[in-house]
């Protein structure tokens, strides 16, 4: 566990800080010839399933649906969750824990927010490279079709 100690400045008393991992979520967002993926604007670059940070007060599937609409522009339906992957070097950034869903949405995805291109893509036309460790994701994705 990552805690370090300073201390009140008024009191002295010794404050625990905590560092813990950060949730986000990422949407595999099924349409007719396809998935959605995004084209990072931002570094870490490359494609990526949309997705982002869990506001505080937000549950994931809140989170899911608003990234969603930032990034791609589509109202989406969850359909169910995927998996949650926990790797401490996922993100180069920090260490971060998402939890996968997948959803459906109809529509013409415009690239939005962090979102510099948008795409359609199918398991055989996946573009690189591709961000984090979403190539692992799609990969159980696809296994689970």
């Amino acid at each position: 566990m990552a805690k370090k100690v300073i201390h009140c400045p008024n009191c002295g008393e010794p404050v625990y800080v905590y560092q813990n991992p950060i949730p986000t979520v990422d949407i595999i967002i099924e349409v007719e010839g396809g998935i959605i993926l995004i084209k990072r604007k931002n570094p870490p670059y490359g494609w990526a399933i949309p997705g982002g940070f869990v506001d505080y007060g937000e549950s994931l599937e809140e989170a899911a649906v608003r990234e969603a609409k930032e990034e791609t522009g589509l109202d989406i339906e969850l359909i169910r969750q995927l998996h949650t992957y926990s790797d401490p070097g996922r993100d180069p950034r920090q260490h971060t824990i998402t939890t996968v869903y997948i959803a459906r949405a109809k529509g013409e995805p415009q690239a939005g927010d962090d979102a510099a291109e948008i795409g359609i893509f199918s398991q055989e036309s996946l573009p690189t490279p591709i961000a984090f460790d979403h190539a692992k994701i799609l990969a159980d994705y696809f296994a689970s079709k």
